[in-house]
């Protein structure tokens, strides 16, 4: 217990140098600046190929993920009425 002791407090005090380090980092301008671009980029870039894909799906008259979103939404709609209807007609049962 004593080894694991000492190697807990030696990793608590690691933990914490990392973290103060990090925050600093993290929080220069130098740093901020050139990654929001990137990932400004990034997202930018993952919606120009998302919307590449969908017309590609598209194209081979294939589903994209929002008809099936839409699809989906739709089919759970359905269900809700559907379960409305059998509760009322239970309820007319009863009466």
């Amino acid at each position: 217990m004593i080894v694991y002791d000492l190697w807990k407090r030696g990793f608590d005090a690691w933990e914490k140098a990392t973290a103060d380090y990090l925050d600093g980092v993290l929080k220069n301008p130098v740093v901020l600046g050139p990654a929001g671009a990137l990932l400004s980029t990034t997202m930018k870039t993952k919606a120009a190929a998302d919307r590449a894909l969908a017309g590609w799906w598209g194209q081979l008259g294939l589903p994209t993920k929002r008809d099936q979103e839409r699809a989906l939404h739709k089919l759970n709609q359905l269900e809700s009425r559907l379960s409305d209807l059998e509760e009322e007609l239970a309820g007319t049962r009863q009466a």
